[in-house]
């Protein structure tokens, strides 16, 4: 990799301190499908459409939509793709996820093994590096950004990083938005008749970036199965000292698919999905009364203890929520919040009786600052803490009426940053690989505005299917501002899908009785460490 010649700050990455395991990971070999290992062609399918309004689409990437997607298959020597040296950038965007590493190693091999002279830049910090023409170069090498490359400005800032570096290629590792992102610029390059072309891949532990040709995102695995160690730890903890309810906040800003995964691996005793509670259209006093049901329960069955897992956006999917905060949004959009209180007799009479129901903490969160996007930061809103006071004020109430005899104590816990940068899974590790020499591949046979897809993945690695999918087909439009944005729309749980009807058969046998699983730590050895997260698995169509 590049460096140019400007001083970075060390990120103190010292190998001779590495741990046995570390060195382990570093050393091991990673197999890749056989399409890629001998000689391959790339063929296309048919026109691709889009994930919604197609005609509002067509007219934002008037060059790209309707693209068909592209496969590797295998083809004789005469066949195989050129091998002149390219010139590739590669950017990470948006949150960390484990595996970063491997798909860059899978986008240097590709090209030190069938492009021989090539040179790879890794852009510092995530799109800045891209428009400030930074680069060096892993996450923690030239480290994540959540910049956006969204003004005329900053579009012709990356153009001229790409004309300077005589790039012939991008490749963006990151979620919806930056492979949204991945698109455009894409579109631009193409407008501008740049040789650069440019290549997604699927990155966000939160799974919600998937479709049928790209089965799941890289990250999503590792961190279920980090999140999933830590609530096997707090579950032996509560049957051992068998008087704390311990209530697990996990990340998932939008989809509840982690929390989902966490518990069809660990079997809590009470979990809450957010795309249930929109689609019941339940309250906030709903599924207060749901937990304090399953408490009173257990506590007649001598149990004052339990484990309650919470996605992290559970609260933008409660209704009269969603009302409330979208007031909030109005509100402060105008108006400065002061103690006073003026500002609140803006809300609607529903609204003001919501928001004095919810604890002085979580109010106060509610009034924070928006982020770019004007969204609420749900990860600084404690839900959790949230739901131990009412709950905790639910079961006082019973109580009193003689309804509740059990003991209630509740201890918070918010499981975020500790699962997205661990040491990659198996899987992790192998998918990025192949995603990253596939990414590669597509580059050197021309292809832009696609993101990288492997899938099969039920079966061996082998088996492994490679090629790329039109990333205007993942889209939709947005109303932003007045104008129609694109975006990637977003894959929550589906409630007639598969592994939400395995969580939804067992939930009630795991609310009474104590079926708690510990996975304990991520394998690298042995058949555990091949494993495949059950989402995944069901959603393939096997038995876990």
């Amino acid at each position: 990799m590049h460096r140019n010649g400007r001083k970075s700050p060390s990120t103190g990455r010292l190998a001779s301190v590495y741990s046995e395991v570390q060195n382990g990971r570093l050393d091991q070999c990673l197999p890749l499908p056989s399409v890629v290992k001998g000689s391959f062609k790339v063929v296309t399918g048919s026109p691709s459409s889009s994930a919604g309004n197609p005609d509002e689409i067509a007219k934002l990437f008037p060059l790209l939509f309707g693209q068909p997607s592209a496969f590797l298959v295998p083809s004789d020597s005469q066949d195989k793709l050129p091998s002149q040296p390219l010139k590739v950038g590669l950017v990470l965007s948006g949150g960390q996820a484990p595996g970063g590493h491997n798909v860059i190693s899978g986008i240097f091999d590709y090209l030190q093994n069938n492009c021989k002279g090539s040179t790879v830049y890794g852009f510092r910090g995530g799109p800045a590096g891209i428009m400030k023409c930074k680069y060096v170069g892993g996450f923690d090498m030239i480290c994540s950004g959540r910049d956006k490359i969204e003004t005329p400005e900053q579009f012709k800032q990356a153009e001229d990083t790409a004309v300077r570096l005589d790039l012939d290629g991008l490749v963006v590792i990151g979620g919806d938005d930056s492979n949204t992102n991945a698109c455009l610029l894409a579109e631009y390059f193409r407008s501008k008749n740049l040789k650069t072309k440019v290549i997604g891949c699927p990155k966000t532990i939160d799974g919600d970036l998937k479709c049928k040709e790209v089965p799941t995102s890289f990250g999503f695995d590792t961190a279920c199965k980090i999140y999933a160690e830590m609530i096997g730890n707090v579950m032996i903890d509560a049957r051992s000292t068998g008087k704390y309810y311990h209530f697990v906040r996990l990340m998932g800003r939008a989809a509840s698919h982690i929390t989902m995964e966490c518990a069809l691996q660990t079997h809590p005793n009470i979990t809450l999905i957010g795309e249930e509670v929109s689609a019941k259209k339940q309250t906030l006093k709903n599924v207060t009364d749901y937990i304090a049901d399953v408490i009173s329960k257990r506590a007649d069955h001598g149990f004052n203890y339990g484990v309650i897992l919470i996605p992290e956006g559970l609260i933008d999917f409660i209704p009269e929520v969603q009302q409330l905060i979208a007031e909030l949004n109005e509100i402060l959009a105008h108006d400065t919040v002061v103690e006073a209180g003026v500002w609140k007799n803006k809300l609607t009479h529903q609204c003001v009786q919501l928001f004095d129901l919810l604890p002085p903490a979580i109010q106060e969160q509610l009034l924070l600052e928006r982020d770019p996007h004007g969204n609420v930061q749900v990860a600084k809103i404690e839900t959790e803490k949230m739901f131990i006071q009412m709950v905790e004020t639910e079961l006082e109430t019973r109580k009193q009426k003689g309804a509740y005899k059990g003991q209630f104590k509740g201890q918070s816990h918010f499981f975020g940053y500790e699962g997205r940068c661990g040491l990659p899974s198996n899987f992790d590790a192998t998918y990025c690989y192949a995603l990253g020499y596939g990414a590669a591949a597509l580059l050197n046979s021309g292809k832009t505005g696609l993101i990288s897809s492997v899938g099969n993945l039920a079966a061996p690695v082998a088996e492994w299917t490679v090629g790329g999918t039109a990333l205007t087909s993942l889209m939709d439009v947005e109303r932003r501002h007045g104008k129609f944005k694109p975006v990637i729309k977003k894959a929550m749980v589906e409630l007639d899908g598969a592994p939400f009807k395995r969580f939804a058969a067992c939930r009630e046998d795991w609310a009474l009785n104590n079926r708690y699983v510990s996975p304990g730590p991520i394998q690298f050895v042995g058949p555990a460490g091949d494993k495949l997260n059950h989402t995944l698995v069901l959603e393939l169509g096997d038995e876990v």
